[in-house]
């Protein structure tokens, strides 16, 4: 497919796909596979479910930035677990210099108020501390220095609600018409709406996972979100050959049974019938699953997005299954980012 995005440019990587897709592990694998370039990043989620730290078998994370491994390279892979309380407070300190006042705030539960039962207002403030993350400095004011975080990857909400989450300041901006409200929703619509973020759909070749990734696309594009790569999750590798694929195709299992048991015999497997029987079922069900592989895949196809397949883990992410991984995903930008020089 041609470039839908540039990832040189891209400072801000937005994950997001159905539950169960295994979108907190690509975003892991993501984060660190960029880490693994010499870049220094942090991983950040939002969704206090703590899968950052399970992922990379680490204590739970706070809400300060904590170091989760220092490569080889140079680079350096930080995580994050964003709390909507602990960023309205960061806010406030900043921007209004509150500081004790906001404690005196978080007394009286106008804190709790804002960030649990406001509408949309927990959203504003996940989003704005990711948004303060890819835009801090380190120079002695804000935006001046070189950034402190080359590359920020983000393990957002699912698809069913990462356009209303990634546009909720537009919403914002709506509301406040001027002022430093106004501003902050601004900047941070422009940021998501800009070069500077891509935003990747982590899916399965199965039906519902596609169709909610389909459903997801249209609607960030409609939102104006820059949208980057759809990372295939748990691709299987086709076992069977052309030849072996035909005939279960257009052979009935009965007539197989004889064809399968000969063949067990000619490499000296005494075969029983329950054998033969489990052997066929399972070549059914392979090549069912390698149909509906490129069913699913020609639709994704359709949506203009690359794909990059991930393969399927015998272990999972265990013994060292999240560098393997990382260095699909190191390889399919390396092969994007020389499609995009082209």
């Amino acid at each position: 497919m041609p470039p839908t995005f540039d990832p040189r440019a891209v400072r801000l990587h937005v994950v997001t796909g159905k539950g169960g897709v295994g979108k907190t592990t690509v975003a892991a694998a993501l984060a660190l596979a960029l880490a693994r370039g010499g870049r220094r990043v942090l991983l950040a989620e939002v969704e206090g479910r703590q899968g950052i730290s399970q992922t990379f078998d680490v204590p739970p994370l706070g809400t300060s930035e904590a170091l989760l491994v220092q490569d080889s390279s140079g680079g350096e892979l930080w995580g994050i677990s964003v709390d909507a309380k602990a960023a309205l407070l960061e806010y406030l300190q900043i921007f209004y210099k509150l500081g004790r006042a906001g404690s005196a705030l978080e007394k009286v539960g106008a804190i709790d108020f804002a960030t649990t039962i406001a509408p949309g207002v927990r959203d504003v403030l996940l989003i704005g501390k990711v948004y303060e993350a890819a835009r801090r400095t380190d120079g002695p004011r804000r935006g001046q220095g070189r950034p402190v975080w080359d590359a920020v990857v983000l393990d957002a909400p699912p698809t069913g609600r990462v356009a209303r989450f990634l546009g909720v300041n537009a919403e914002v901006a709506d509301i406040a018409k001027v002022g430093p409200i106004r501003a902050q929703a601004d900047s941070i619509t422009a940021l998501l709406t800009s070069p500077e973020t891509a935003v990747h759909v982590v899916t399965l070749l199965e039906e519902m996972p596609v169709q909610e990734t389909v459903d997801a696309v249209a609607e960030l594009r409609d939102g104006g979100f820059g949208l980057g790569m759809a990372f295939v999750n748990l691709v299987r590798d086709p076992l069977l050959d052309e030849v072996s694929a035909d005939l279960l195709t257009g052979t009935p299992a009965a007539d197989l049974e004889p064809l399968i048991k000969e063949q067990l015999l000619s490499v000296g497997v005494k075969a029983t019938a329950p054998m033969v029987r489990g052997l066929l079922r399972e070549g059914f069900d392979h090549l069912a699953r390698i149909t509906l592989q490129e069913e699913m895949g020609a639709e994704l196809t359709a949506t203009g997005l690359p794909l990059v397949a991930l393969p399927a883990l015998v272990d999972g992410v265990e013994e060292g299954g999240i560098g393997v991984l990382a260095e699909v995903l190191a390889e399919a930008f390396e092969a994007f980012e020389g499609e995009v020089r082209r």
